[in-house]
């Protein structure tokens, strides 16, 4: 579907100052917007929700290390094959390629001094990147990398200097807890193995298999720091390995990796079925075909190259999640952690749904609608292998990171678009199963009507985030015939009004009845999910009509919006990194307020619509590395720019 749409309130109507798009849309992507503050994007390559994210790892811990890079770093460990971008906490950055020289190091260095490791500065000046396509030079070995990939595959191509001790270091060691691992050479041209590790996920697998466009000289393998001698496969929590090359200094080394979540023949399988030969450039241009047709879905006009830029990226950002988690011949893990098999769908991971689906998911519904049906599939698939619909999904693991069961309005609005080529009574059950447990404050949801906040942690939010999950089941319920279960779950979409104080006119906890106290809107705490009350009090989107009303008609509405954008950016309480991207007490860098703009529209005054979302739009992105206000969070923040700068936001 194509649509020629105007950058909101950015169309130069000076035939001088407009910029005409090329068609190549991928020249308008810069994938190092993002990386330097808190965005916590990488650069690396990767394909349109893909399984391999191939990039290179700059920083091994901390919050602004989620995504395995950040442009303020000046040393690379190495180029890992699946990164997640914009997430507020760390996993993958699995199966480690390093190229070196010289003497074969198997420490990367990390803590220790700059000489003792494999690690190596590098240098901005002399690194690029755009969809489908990385480069880097490794100053201390003079090497250049460049790295493409395919769906399934990475594509590593390492121009040595001329030595006779051209090395790849392969490291499964890297980032997080190893649970188990193994390295086989399988013969001079090809490695195989596996990496079971835990960290944000409890039990992520992942099994590759690489080949080399020319035969290793040497090779070994080390288990526990020490190297085995005469060894061709290893397997333990501590394994890593390197392999020799000659090299002439003008007969680049290529590399092509296969990976899988089920099994090596897996990872095999997609390696030769993606990669059958060795045409990197070949590689590269299918990468760049694929984004250009992922991107000219909307064509923008108007506007000047900074806000071009910021939009395509912003495009970009909110294609690279969720991934593809099947292999080429329809096998997947399931939430069991067994294999399964997909059939006339693609099966996906990293659903970040508190995230997504505000503003992220509603735009595959415009965008993409083959995939919402496959990430839907997913989530019935999910259910019926692991028992419930997804909170926060990743590598067939569930992080049970955030609140609500948004997996539920995904479904929900894809249902009431019309979109529905699954099992809608399936779907529908599954729905039902996720609001109906006792786990999470929903036994003293049911049974209060709302959840007491001595019963557990996050009660407003999680009070306010269940009234709007309730609702979309009540809208799906009664579009099917269901009504029954339309009036159990209209009912329970009111109950956002047990946690209104009309003396304050703020959202604010209960215990056993009575108003939680000390109360100030400003104190970020254990009530809220990283937020405060004032980020949360206008969290009604299933009833802004009803919240108006309780808040004193449009004209009060609007000027609390008012006061809202207006107040002290201080907050109180508890330190809250991820509330970033301040305007008064609207947080554009986390979720909870990315509707509140558009609020002003429901009491008649789109105006102050139009003009608070310029000011966010300009003042919270950019097209520079620093661009992004807070975390990217697996496309939402991007699509909020996206939607927005077409002119519209499903609130």
């Amino acid at each position: 579907m194509k649509k020629v749409l105007p950058l909101l309130a950015a169309i130069v109507f000076l035939a001088s100052c407009t910029i005409k798009v090329d068609k190549d849309f991928t020249k308008y992507v810069d994938p190092f917007i993002g990386t330097g503050g808190h965005g916590h994007t990488y650069p690396g390559a990767c394909m349109p929700f893909g399984m391999v994210q191939l990039s290179p790892d700059t920083r091994l811990e901390g919050w602004d290390g989620c995504s395995g890079y950040h442009y303020s770093d000046s040393v690379i460990y190495g180029f890992s094959h699946t990164h997640l971008s914009g997430t507020g906490a760390s996993d993958y950055g699995d199966i480690l390629f390093m190229p070196t020289t010289g003497k074969v190091i198997l420490d990367n260095g990390y803590k220790k001094s700059y000489d003792s490791g494999y690690c190596s500065m590098f240098s901005h000046a002399n690194e690029q990147a755009r969809p489908g396509f990385y480069h880097v030079k490794l100053d201390k070995y003079q090497v250049d990398v460049d790295l493409t990939v395919t769906r399934r595959a990475g594509f590593h191509k390492y121009t040595f200097p001329k030595t006779a001790e051209a090395n790849i270091i392969i490291d499964l060691v890297h980032r997080d807890q190893v649970l188990d691992a193994s390295l086989e050479m399988v013969s001079d041209t090809e490695v195989a193995g596996f990496r079971r590790s835990r960290h944000w996920a409890s039990d992520q697998r992942i099994y590759f298999v690489a080949r080399f466009s020319r035969p290793f000289k040497s090779s070994g393998i080390s288990r526990n720091d020490t190297l085995l001698d005469g060894i061709k496969t290893a397997a333990g929590k501590s394994v890593k390995g390197f392999l020799r090359f000659e090299s002439q200094g003008n007969d680049p080394l290529l590399v092509k990796v296969g990976i899988s979540a089920v099994s090596i023949e897996g990872a095999r399988k997609n390696l030769e079925a993606e990669i059958p030969g060795w045409d990197f450039e070949k590689v590269i241009a299918d990468a760049n075909v694929a984004w250009n047709k992922e991107l000219g879905k909307i064509q923008v006009e108007g506007g000047n190259r900074e806000q071009i830029r910021a939009f395509y990226t912003s495009l970009y950002h909110a294609m690279l999640a969720p991934n593809l988690f099947m292999d080429v011949d329809g096998q997947y893990l399931g939430r069991d952690l067994l294999p399964h098999q997909a059939d006339g769908f693609d099966y996906y991971t990293v659903f970040s749904l508190w995230d997504t689906y505000r503003a992220a998911h509603p735009l595959y519904t415009i965008l993409d609608q083959k995939r919402t049906v496959d990430f839907i599939q997913t989530f019935i698939r999910q259910y019926e292998e692991g028992g419930l619909l997804p909170v926060w999904e990743l590598g067939a693991n569930e992080t049970w990171c955030m609140i609500g069961y948004h997996a539920v309005p995904v479904i929900a609005d894809a249902y009431m678009k019309g979109i529905r080529d699954y099992d809608a009574e399936k779907a529908f059950e599954a729905c039902l199963n996720s609001a109906r447990k006792d786990h999470l404050g929903l036994a003293s949801y049911k049974k209060y009507g709302y959840i007491q906040g001595f019963d557990e942690g996050e009660s407003v939010s999680k009070t306010l985030e269940y009234a709007y999950d309730d609702w979309t089941i009540a809208q799906m319920a009664q579009q099917m015939g269901r009504q029954a279960e339309y009036e159990e779950f209209i009912q329970r979409a009111q109950y956002y009004k047990n946690v209104y104080d009309p003396t304050t006119g703020f959202m604010r906890a209960k215990m056993n009845g009575t108003w939680f106290t000390p109360f100030d809107p400003f104190e970020v705490n254990f009530n809220y999910t990283e937020a405060n009350s004032w980020q949360y009090s206008f969290y009604v989107p299933q009833d802004v009509s009803g919240l108006i009303r309780y808040m004193g008609g449009d004209d009060a509405f609007a000027d609390r919006l008012d006061k809202l954008f207006t107040a002290s950016t201080q907050t109180t309480g508890l330190d809250q990194a991820d509330i970033t991207g301040l305007i008064g007490q609207y947080a554009h860098g986390n979720e909870p307020s990315h509707h509140m703009a558009y609020l002003y529209a429901y009491a008649g005054k789109a105006w102050e619509t139009q003009r608070v979302t310029r000011k966010i739009m300009d003042s919270q992105y950019s097209d520079q590395h620093d661009g992004l206000c807070g975390n990217e969070d697996c496309g939402q923040m991007s699509a909020w720019y996206v939607l927005s700068a077409m002119g519209f936001y499903p609130v």
